[in-house]
């Protein structure tokens, strides 16, 4: 196992890991799909790894059990103090089929220990985005948003408090230098315009997020995580390192196996992670609009400040492998 894992290393080793880890703050609808659960350990494994450093996790799935569980992931990988948000947007406030996990025991103890119980407890998202951002250096922080648009549109509506004197707009503007979003999409599915998941939860945020964001945004669209599926035999094969894994139960709980999965919120990890390594191709600058029904279109111009990620048959068999890596690294 550790032989495999200084080869993973290689494997994925960029110019990123020569400079400072790169402060990212993941805004995930964790609960709803189980990619999220994966993005956030490729999260970890990046962090293992000194490429990245996950300076906090805010949720956009409105049910209290989500944060929970999330903590109970952080500390799996022994980062039980990552601070975690929350939203009260009312948007899927259904219980999920694996954040359970969090609570269950095992002779009176919890399988997962953590310290946050529920998110009713846990501070705001937009509180946390604005602390976290306020403290990074200047033009250094990564959003990746793999979920809903909500608590970014939140951030950009706030105005300066005890936190900072900047409003949430003018915060972006200082400290993020980039927006890694999975969210539309920018090619036909089957011959006809795809509604994306994330986009439609909540189309007025998405809307003003496409247009108020005043830096970089690369859209990871719905045909990206589409095209590269998760292999279910990883799933029964590389996380047998320990008796109970949250990634490996997770994705049994959300769907049992054999089913590969799309590796959806993975792939604008992985770009934020590694945006020069060749895993993904983008295509000119432009403008992403999203029309009520949620439709996200992409006009082409010049001086436009966003971005749609590519990717080649040659370039999926990387990404692959390379998430599977990421995914099921073993905690340090």
């Amino acid at each position: 196992m550790r032989d495999r894992f200084l080869l993973l290393c290689l494997i994925c080793t960029s110019s990123a890991t020569m400079a400072d880890p790169v402060p990212v703050i993941l805004d995930t609808d964790i609960g709803n799909d189980v990619d999220d659960v994966l993005a956030l350990a490729v999260l970890h494994s990046l962090e293992t790894r000194q490429v990245c450093q996950l300076k906090a996790v805010t949720i956009t799935k409105d049910h209290p059990q989500c944060a929970a569980f999330v903590d109970a992931v952080n500390t799996f990988y022994g980062r039980g103090d990552i601070p975690i948000g929350v939203c009260s947007s009312g948007v899927t406030p259904e219980i999920s089929r694996f954040t359970p996990l969090a609570d269950i025991k095992d002779g009176g103890q919890p399988r997962y220990p953590h310290d946050l119980q529920s998110g009713k407890t846990a501070a705001t998202a937009v509180n946390i985005l604005r602390k976290t951002l306020a403290e990074c250096p200047d033009n250094s922080a990564v959003v990746c948003q793999v979920g809903f648009s909500t608590n970014l549109a939140d951030l950009l509506k706030s105005e300066s408090d005890t936190i900072s004197p900047l409003s949430g707009t003018e915060l972006v503007r200082r400290k993020v230098k980039l927006l890694s979003i999975m969210a539309g999409a920018f090619q036909p599915i089957n011959g006809r315009t795809h509604l994306e998941y994330n986009v439609v939860k909540d189309v007025p945020s998405a809307q003003l997020l496409v247009k108020k964001w005043p830096g970089r945004i690369v859209f990871s669209g719905f045909e990206i995580g589409l095209a590269a599926t998760y292999p279910a035999a990883s799933i029964d094969r590389d996380y047998e390192y320990v008796d109970h894994h949250p990634v490996k139960e997770a994705y049994y709980l959300y769907e049992p196996p054999p089913h590969n999965r799309p590796t959806w919120d993975l792939t604008s990890v992985l770009y934020a992670a590694y945006p020069d390594a060749g895993y993904f191709s983008t295509s000119s600058p432009g403008t992403v609009t999203v029309l009520p029904s949620g439709e996200t279109r992409f006009e082409a111009e010049n001086d436009g400040l966003h971005t749609y990620l590519r990717m080649t048959d040659a370039q999926k068999l990387r990404v692959t492998e390379a998430l599977v890596q990421l995914s099921s690294q073993p905690p340090d």
